[in-house]
């Protein structure tokens, strides 16, 4: 793929691993919030939060991908994100910063990461001191579950 565009992305941190989505697909970063539980939701959505009068489902990135839980602290963001009409937030460990960098220096992903299923990943950056893991954010979800946040959008 001989492709020298710039690809601007959100990069954040889930433990150790450096993630990156799409700018273009980010509405915003808040800090943590107060989430209220939903009953009978699936394991990964931690309930709900009214963002300035919309009702936005909020999932747990570590859950999703399995890692392991840990404790919210001043560094936990929600990145507000709209998925195929969906407007959702994340819950990360931080937020890093905003990244361009060339599309050409994005490798397909190898077949398993760390125990993350391989197609929630679009590619791994390689950048000149880590690397960054690009999530494909829409395909985190399966369709049962994107029904699910579809019913609990209920701005």
């Amino acid at each position: 793929m001989n492709d020298d565009s710039i690809l601007q992305l959100v990069t954040f941190k889930l433990e150790d691993d450096e993630f990156g989505v799409d700018i273009l697909k980010v509405q915003e970063i808040n800090r943590m919030m107060n989430i209220t539980k939903i009953p009978n939701a699936p394991d990964f959505i931690e309930g709900v939060i009214n963002l300035r009068g919309k009702i936005i489902p909020i999932v747990d990135l570590r859950k999703k991908l399995g890692f392991p839980s840990k404790e919210y602290d001043k560094a936990t963001r929600i990145i507000v994100i709209e998925l195929e009409g969906i407007v959702l937030g994340f819950v990360v460990d931080s937020v890093s910063e905003v990244l361009r960098i060339p599309r050409n220096t994005i490798e397909p992903p190898p077949s398993i990461i760390r125990g993350i299923e391989s197609e929630f990943i679009e590619g791994v950056g390689k950048l000149e001191d880590r690397l960054l893991i690009l999530l494909e954010l829409k395909k985190i979800f399966t369709p049962a579950e994107h029904k699910t946040m579809e019913t609990m959008d209920l701005g």
